[in-house]
């Protein structure tokens, strides 16, 4: 017992130690001076009435509001200072650095007299230089980003003013700034009882800043404020206007000046400026819809929806008024982005007298509220109530606090500066107690140096902590003051390098190129070691914009006319010729300019007014995208067009090309707007794809017109009368479906339904296998031939989707549509049952043909991503886009190999360990978990992990499914990071199974999982990440990389102003990385070991020195040497180094990237080198103290006989020193270029004339300890001799170490350096090794391409005998059997079903149970209940062959029409 009393406090005392210790690790300035604050309480938003009572503070008299009811002000901030914390921030953050502080003492340590060299002040200024530098390199950097915030936080806004409305929430005040502190702007600002944080009970109304008007504009003005108020749109009159009826109008503001409660006119094309509830929208539904690019990544428009209890607040006066009263209880704010629990009370607050004010609630979630940072887009106008203002929005929540960051080198030779310190330590140590022993010993034999040596603080005792402090003086060079300063200097050289660089600038058209900015100029060397890459997808890789590319139309493939794809502004657009319709009706119906007279637009609503009268004009679309044209596919139709009789197989193909291009144009959600002016229709979809696969309809001549309610219009070739269509039923797209069903009813010219126009059809797209599984029996070659054809489009990156129909009898539909009615209000289970009953109807399908649409691509996107990978480099795709997307992009960027294995885990009833762990079970059984992690219970779930269940799916892989030879692509979702990221034992399974896959993707992430996943491989692998975005989703993980990169697009410049790197377009990352990064790593490396080195050798002979001075640390050589050492003699060929080096030209560097390998393995600057270097100095500097030491007093250099001064052999190992520090740096070199050798010898030259001219001054101007060695030194051959001698042995181990590497053990570099030098016109972008051979060490680099494939066929046997039985091939029933595919083609495995199947890139972004399908839904649903069901005695006639796949129909209805 006794034993473990005295132990447990002696490991708790450890315990403590510890715990001090970490906090001391993890201590970070950032959290000292981080401005954000903890999120306050639930709040409360009283609109139009008073404060509660409980929001006052009762201990203070002045009825101030409590502290969690201040609201945060409007303005963000992303910049590190602000003029109170610049200087305390920025010295904190300098003295991170161990060499600061230590050069700071040695600086205070001179201020005493009697350890003083030099003058102090002269001391402390080198230090001094060094830190003002660095403080405005800083400043300039920050300043910068203040100019940024500037720019987003004065953007302007609307909000309500006038007839002395008052906001009574309470907001803070604002931060003062760089710009707005050193570069005042006077602006009038309106007072507010709200600007401050108190406020009366009631408060008083504000007052209006009023100031002078003239008489002579007051009419005009009110005039038109009235005008504008009236109306909806944006007000621009005189915000400082005054009168005495005052009415409320929209007065234009900052975005910082917006406040929690105000009342704010938001228009179309404006960002939003805070998180805001939506009262009312242009829309009369209102509806509104928003871009949620800058949040999700997503470029399908998203809709919401207003509170229906505030939809009258649609002007000014009624927002201001005070009948309009209620408040918004909201939570706290929250990161979370897909979640917001708020509700609306209408009436008065609880403190009013009349309680019976109460009214109604409205609950309030995501779907009614506008967030910071979205686009409204297609709505004329929102008017909508602030909720969350600055750092309480979500996307700023999400975006994280602005680090100091510091390079991995920096960090790096932190702890090599501190064994210098050490080894100063050491050797000062030695010094003194050297020092006093000897003391001892030779005062009691009365040496003269020691006379009177019996003072208190003169003695033997005193003197060694005197020699001690005198010989950190002596050996300072050891850590050189010169070394920060000359490795700012060449960072900052290195960024304008990387600015003046053309290839990576980007010239548009009509605009000066925009250059690759470094905005951090200190991660330069950073990108030479970069592992990892995180990159966003929407307008990082891709354009936002989608293109219909090609398609296959009854087993015929069109791949459209390359020559004629233009785009869609293109003057040529407007041509006669260009339009798709036929020659014949083109002569017969020429187009002409006027608006057509049978359509008009709603100015609120943006819908088309169809009606079926003739026009003699061809209605035109608008789109900025390449239109699709193909010569043969304009024949077929013609054909099908003008033949009056067709049989056979080309009648058929005429009816399949109508079916396919009438699914196109009625299939889908699209709003049509005309413009009034132009007469051009332009079509508004949620989901880009839609509007292109509409547009390509139109392009071909299937002209979709519009919706009026549930009545489609299309235009078909040859007709010049709408076809109409009766909208019974949307089957809506999800992304567990993968398909998208309408069931419409055709109509004739007068709308009513007739005998033969009144067939009901089903017309279906989606995903090619679950379209597939749903076909009729038969016509298994064209199955075959869409299949193959799916297969094309898919290795060229194309995202499909397979177009199937089926005619509905009326009975049947019937039937059908009051089962389908009854799900659809079904309480329990409503979901499954809806969806079993459209599975229903889905069956015994027609094929009609497969799309094939190209999500475009920034310009070299997938050469660069292929490139980056031959760099070893791995690539993790981080995007808000649905997982479908995201493998579609996957694979056009080449991430996805067409023989790649796809992964697939997501959040599901699975638990999503156990799909982590099944993976690696699986597919890397030599990297399995032994040990389960315990963090959850296994629970049971519905299908065996890994084996196919009998889903009456049919099978379409072969027995190898899983082991291509691509390797395997991790696909991961946002709900199953929600659950990976619980424990820490999910946590590494997650890291373990991405790091062993060639890439990941991480597909409906928020903001803040970019940053956890970046953290994860960061912290977890200690490796060197970089993470590029374009948005701001992407400023948190931006912050949270090594290295920030921020594309400069279309989505703003929040992601620049928080990154360290600001580039134009994707493919500049790749010469930025492999050339620019390569060259800074490698320079910047050899540039600082040798600038330790170079202080060794000097060190080095003043510390052999001491062995003759009684270790009383005194300077063997004159003081100027050491003081010029770092700032004159030897720091131009580090510079030099840093500056001009070059490893190999950058046009190798780029058609090799595997040679970024040196980069990723720390070559250039590692621990081993770091040793060496030392030695390389230590050694040398034996050779120069004892040889020169030794020559000179062995035998007297002078010709009369005398002995040498200390000083004049001294200055021979200073000069001698000084050439073989500048050579040797230069032989550290890889390529001397005439900058090279100019910096190289500059130093050279400089000591020479110095020795010579200083030791020629005569005592009468100026003493020095070298006056007559001009002489001396010149005269003797041990000068001349002894520098030759000294410069060849000192120099002799480096050269033959590197001549025997280069000759016996050549790496790529140095194979590379010779086949350049032998052959200079050597092709290395097309080398191949199976033809030449021009060095085995090319040979294996080329062969570095193939590791992770060479590394996949190792497992393949081990994979194949562990899952050979757990795939089964089903067939689908009835004995129906699937058509054949290419084994060969990538597999995917989602882990949480267990399925397996081959993946082709199918995608359809369509937004999952948005407001729009909702709305339409809800429409249909009214109607069919109001509808009279019974089907008439008129019914629908059996076996007459429905004409919706006759291209003949339109002349049938213009006959029709004439008579």
């Amino acid at each position: 017992m006794t034993t473990m009393k005295t132990t447990g406090p002696t490991k708790s005392g450890i315990s403590g130690i510890k715990a001090f210790a970490r906090r001391i690790a993890s201590f970070s300035v950032d959290d000292i001076f981080s401005r954000k604050r903890p999120a306050g309480p639930p709040r409360t938003i009283f609109v139009n009435q008073k404060l509660s009572a409980d929001y006052f503070d009762p201990k203070k008299k002045n009825a101030t509001v409590k502290k969690q009811y201040v609201y945060v002000t409007n303005q963000v901030i992303s910049s590190k200072y602000t003029l109170v914390t610049f200087l305390p921030r920025n010295l904190l953050e300098q003295f991170r650095r161990v060499a600061n502080i230590y050069f700071l003492g040695i600086a205070i340590l001179q201020f005493f007299p009697m350890f003083a060299t030099i003058s102090p002040g002269v001391v402390i200024l080198p230090l001094v230089i060094i830190i003002a530098l660095t403080a405005l390199k800083d400043a300039y950097e920050d300043f910068r980003r203040h100019q940024s915030d500037k720019r987003v936080n004065q953007t302007e806004v609307d909000v309500l003013s006038g007839s002395n409305w008052v906001n009574p929430n309470v907001t803070q005040g604002k931060s003062k700034t760089f710009v707005r502190g050193i570069i005042p702007k006077p602006r009038l600002r309106r007072k507010s009882a709200a600007g401050a944080a108190t406020a009366s009970v009631p408060p008083e109304p504000a007052s209006e800043v009023k100031p002078v008007v003239d008489e002579d504009t007051t009419l005009a003005v009110s005039s038109d404020r009235r005008r504008r108020r009236s109306s909806h749109r944006l007000s621009f009159i005189n915000p400082f206007f005054s009168s005495p009826d005052d009415e409320p109008y929209w007065k234009p503001a900052l975005w910082e000046d917006v406040r929690v409660g105000d009342f704010v006119h938001i228009t179309e094309g404006r960002p939003i400026p805070a998180d805001i509830l939506i009262c009312a929208t242009s829309d009369p539904e209102n509806v509104a819809f928003v871009e949620t690019k800058n949040l999700d990544g997503e470029t399908n428009l998203k809709s919401r929806n207003a509170v229906p209890g505030l939809i009258h607040l649609r002007s000014p006066e009624a927002c201001a008024s005070a009948e309009n009263s209620f408040k918004v209880m909201c939570d706290r704010p929250e990161t979370n982005m897909y979640r917001l629990n708020a509700m609306v009370e209408m009436g008065q607050s609880e403190n009013d007298d009349d309680a019976s004010g109460k009214g109604t609630k409205y609950p309030v979630d995501l779907q009614t509220v506008l967030l910071r940072g979205t686009v409204l887009k297609n709505t004329d106008w929102v008017i909508g109530v602030v909720l969350f203002t600055g750092e309480d929005t979500k996307i700023v929540m999400n975006a994280g606090k602005t680090p100091s960051k510091r390079s991995r080198v920096e960090r790096q030779m932190n702890p090599q500066v501190l064994i210098n310190l050490a080894l100063i330590g050491v050797m000062a140590v030695v010094c003194a107690v050297a020092d006093s022993v000897l003391e001892k010993d030779y005062v009691n034999l009365n040496a003269p140096w020691l006379y009177s040596d019996d003072h208190p603080d003169d003695n033997p005792s005193a003197n060694g902590g005197i020699t001690w402090a005198f010989a950190l003086l002596t050996f300072q060079d050891l850590v050189p003051i010169s070394l920060y300063l000359s490795i700012e200097v060449v960072r900052t050289i290195q960024a304008i390098f990387i600015y003046l660089d053309k290839d990576i600038a980007y010239d548009r058209p009509g605009q000066p190129p925009q250059a690759t900015q470094a905005r951090s100029w200190n991660l330069s060397d950073d990108l030479g070691q970069i592992e990892y890459i995180f990159s966003d997808k929407t307008g990082t890789l891709t354009q936002n914009s989608m293109v219909f590319r090609q398609c296959s139309i009854g087993g015929k493939a069109y791949r459209g006319d390359p020559e004629v794809l233009t785009d869609g502004d293109d003057e040529t657009q407007n041509k006669v010729s260009d339009s798709i319709e036929l020659e014949k009706e083109l002569q017969q119906n020429p187009i002409t300019q006027h608006v057509p007279s049978s359509y008009s637009t709603d100015a609120n609503s943006s819908r088309l007014d169809l009606s079926n009268s003739p026009s003699s004009s061809i209605p035109r679309t608008k789109t900025t995208n390449p239109r699709f044209r193909d010569t043969v596919l304009n024949s077929d139709i013609a054909l099908a067009c003008t033949e009056s009789e067709l049989t056979g197989p080309t009648a058929a193909h005429a009816r399949t090309l109508n079916g396919f291009f009438s699914v196109l144009g009625l299939c889908h959600t699209v709003l049509a707007s005309i413009d009034l002016l132009t007469g051009e229709i332009e079509y508004k979809a949620q989901s880009p794809d839609e509007a292109a696969l509409v547009q390509a309809a139109a392009d071909i001549g299937y002209i979709f017109l519009g919706r009026d309610r549930e009545i489609l219009s299309i235009r078909t070739p040859g007709s010049e009368i709408p076809e109409r269509y009766e909208l019974l039923h949307i089957l809506e797209f999800s992304s567990a479906r993968k398909r998208m069903s309408v069931i419409v009813r055709k109509m004739d010219e007068e709308g009513r339904e007739g005998e033969a126009e009144g067939r009901i059809f089903l017309l279906s797209k989606g995903a090619d296998n679950v379209i597939f599984e749903r076909l009729r029996h038969g016509n298994d070659q064209l199955k075959e031939e869409t299949e193959r054809h799916l297969s094309e489009f898919a290795n060229e990156g194309l995202r499909t989707l397979t177009l199937a129909y089926k005619t509905i009898g009326e009975e049947e539909y019937q039937s059908w549509s009051h089962r389908y009615q009854d799900a659809v209000i079904a309480l329990d289970s409503r979901e499954e049952k809806v969806e079993a009953i459209a599975n229903e109807i889905e069956q015994d399908l027609r094929l009609l043909g497969a799309t094939a649409i190209e999500d475009r691509l920034q310009d070299g996107v997938p050469e660069a991503i292929a490139d980056l990978k031959r760099a070893g480099i791995k690539i993790w795709v981080a995007t808000g886009d649905k997982l479908e997307t995201a493998i579609a992009i996957g694979r056009s960027t080449n991430l996805i190999g067409p023989d790649s294995n796809i992964i697939v885990v997501r959040g599901s009833s699975k638990p999503v360990d156990q799909q982590l762990s099944n993976a690696l079970e699986r597919f890397f059984p030599d990297h399995k978990v032994e040990d389960r992690p315990p963090s959850r219970p296994p629970t049971p779930s519905r299908m065996h992990p890994l084996t196919r269940a009998d889903t009456n799916v049919s099978s379409i892989v072969g027995g190898d499914n899983g082991e291509r030879p691509g390797g395997f692509v991790l696909v991961v979702d946002g709900a199953a990071l929600l659950h990976a990221f619980e424990s820490e034992e999910t946590k590494a399974l997650l890291l373990k199974l991405g790091t062993l896959c060639e890439g990941v993707i991480c597909c409906r992430v928020s903001p803040l999982q970019k940053a956890l996943i970046v953290r994860l491989v960061k912290d977890g692998l200690k490796a060197m990440t970089l993470a590029i975005g374009d948005g701001a989703n992407d400023v948190s993980m931006i912050q949270a990389a090594d290295v920030g990169v921020g594309i400069s697009g279309e989505e703003g410049l929040q992601a620049v102003n928080s990154s360290d790197y600001a580039i134009a377009q994707f493919r500049f990352l790749k010469k930025l990385l492999l050339v620019h990064g390569h060259w800074s790593y490698a320079r910047n490396g050899i540039m600082i070991l040798n600038f330790f080195y170079k202080n060794i050798v000097p060190t080095g002979i003043l510390w052999w020195f001491q062995i003759y001075c009684a270790w009383s640390a005194t300077f063997v050589m004159d003081y100027t040497y050491i003081l010029f050492w770092n700032s004159l003699w030897t720091i131009a060929p580090v510079v030099g180094v840093g500056l001009f080096d070059r490893i190999l030209d950058s046009e190798i560097l780029m058609d090799l990237p595997e040679l970024y390998h040196y980069g990723r393995e720390k070559y250039w600057f590692s621990w081993r080198d770091f040793f060496l270097y030392m030695l390389d100095g230590i050694y040398q500097s034996v050779i120069i103290y004892f040889f020169i030491m030794f020559t000179y007093e062995t035998i007297s250099a002078r010709h009369d006989g005398y002995s040498v001064d200390q000083y004049e052999w001294s200055t021979v190992t200073a000069v001698s020193g000084v050439l073989v520090s500048d050579i040797f740096t230069g032989m550290c070199a890889s390529a001397w270029t005439w900058w090279l050798v100019f910096f190289v010898f500059i130093g050279i030259v400089v000591v020479w004339a110095f020795t010579f001219i200083y030791s020629a001054l005569s005592p009468g101007y100026e003493f020095t300890n070298l006056w007559g060695f001009y002489y001396f030194l010149g005269a003797s051959s041990y000068f001349w001799f002894g520098l030759i001698i000294t410069f060849l042995l000192a120099l002799a181990p480096r050269y033959l170490a590197k001549a025997y590497k280069a000759s016996f053990i050549p790496d790529d570099i140095d194979i590379v350096r010779w086949i350049k030098k032998e052959n200079p016109y050597f092709d290395f972008k097309h080398y191949d090794h199976h033809q030449s051979n021009p060095g085995i060490g090319l040979t294996e680099m080329k062969l570095r391409r193939r590791t992770s494939r060479l590394d996949s066929f190792v497992e393949l046997a081990s994979r194949r005998l562990s899952r050979a039985s757990s795939i089964v091939t089903l067939d689908p029933p009835g004995g129906r059997t699937r058509p054949s595919v290419d084994l060969r083609s990538a597999s995917r495995t989602d882990m949480s079903t267990g399925l397996v199947s081959v993946d082709r890139g199918f995608d359809f972004a369509a937004e999952d149970d948005g407001v729009a399908i909702r709305r339409i839904q809800t429409n249909l649903s009214e109607r069919f209940s109001s509808r009279n069901m019974a089907v008439g005695e008129d019914g629908e006639k059996k076996g007459k062959r429905s004409k919706f796949l006759s291209l003949k129909r339109g002349f049938t209805k213009k006959n029709r029409t004439s008579e």
